[in-house]
């Protein structure tokens, strides 16, 4: 069963978020004048060409991942109204376009997400001679809020855990229908094994009974734009993260698309057998915030090396040649292809989540 959610997450999660991405791309292409000769669903061969409309041809392709788009004149500035032949303005817009749709969409989830309300957090055990213990946490306590933060997330919790080391920390809890204030102070890096527990020593799931904290539609938004910018610390902390101990190898572990699948089909399931639509939500957002920063990164073939490349024409005042740009971002696939092959025979031979 465990492949078959996968399988369902792959179509319910992966292949929209894609889409989205490629419709970034579309629609700037056409706010700058920008011919795009095919826009399709899925990726090639082609199964069948839906329509062709002001130069544009439709497409349904049979491979169910996504979509793409094809603009004129990619890599060829001699084509006239494609998009290397485009001011430097429109091919980074074009360009940004793809990362900034889903970031969008991951904004407009995440504030879907509180406005209806996210599960209360509760603490489901304590560790004996831990800082919690000493606090006198106990475990069915429900985390209202980390220091005067609504607790609508285990990073709102977590994340003064790692910051305040050895600082009394406020945490306001509902314990038997009444709230009460305790202070715990958690332990600096070092004075314990991350791969075992936390700072603090407890462990966290969501509360009994439906308990859930909303938000109205402003603040909604503004958490909603707070989340995207701690997923984004997040993304950018992982290598230091990563020598500081704070994160093991495992848990850093980069996965390919069977892995991302694996995990947007575990979310599939817990929405399906509770009844809750967090944890789809949840995982929607989270994956367009990561596409979206990760489609960024400076990478030869990704949209962020083209965009470096459009940055460098800006300083240097003249474009380097198509043809070295072309076989820098040929060479740069070629790697990326290679390098997601071995993922997801990782992923595969050794799961994100065993079948």
């Amino acid at each position: 069963m465990s492949i078959l959610w996968a399988i369902g997450g792959f179509f319910i999660v992966l292949t929209p978020i894609v889409l989205v991405h490629e419709l970034g791309h579309f629609w700037a292409a056409r706010l700058s004048n920008i011919r795009v000769e095919e826009f399709g669903f899925g990726l090639p061969p082609r199964a069948l060409k839906i329509a062709e409309r002001n130069g544009t041809i439709y497409s349904l392709n049979w491979i169910p991942l996504g979509g793409f788009v094809r603009p004129a004149g990619e890599d060829d500035p001699t084509v006239e109204g494609g998009l290397a032949s485009a001011s430097k303005r429109a091919r980074f817009f074009v360009l940004v376009a793809g990362a900034s749709a889903n970031l969008i969409m991951a904004f407009l989830v995440f504030w879907l997400v509180f406005v209806i309300g996210t599960p209360a957090v509760a603490i489901t055990a304590v560790n004996p001679d831990s800082p919690a213990f000493a606090a006198g946490l106990q475990a069915g306590d429900v985390v209202l809020a980390v220091e005067g933060v609504k607790a609508d997330s285990s990073q709102v919790i977590a994340a003064p855990m790692y910051d305040k080391g050895g600082q009394p920390v406020e945490m306001l809890l509902l314990r038997d229908g009444q709230e009460i204030v305790l202070n715990v102070i958690p332990r600096e890096t070092g004075a314990y094994d991350p791969g075992q527990e936390g700072p603090i020593g407890v462990a966290l799931g969501m509360a009994a009974g439906g308990e859930r904290i909303r938000r109205n539609p402003f603040d909604a938004a503004v958490a909603s734009a707070v989340s995207i910018g701690e997923y984004a610390k997040l993304f950018v902390s992982v290598p230091a993260m990563l020598i500081r101990g704070e994160l093991s190898p495992s848990e850093a572990r980069p996965i390919s698309i069977v892995g991302i699948s694996q995990i947007a089909g575990r979310s599939v399931e817990a929405t399906a057998v509770n009844r809750d639509l967090f944890p789809l939500l949840n995982m929607i957002a989270f994956i367009n915030v990561a596409l979206g920063l990760t489609n960024l990164l400076p990478i030869p073939a990704l949209d962020g090396g083209r965009i470096m490349f459009v940055l460098i024409e800006a300083i240097r005042g003249r474009r380097i040649e198509p043809e070295r740009e072309g076989m820098v971002h040929v060479i740069g696939m070629l790697v990326l292809l290679g390098l997601m092959i071995f993922m997801m025979v990782q992923d595969i031979v050794n799961p994100i989540i065993p079948f």
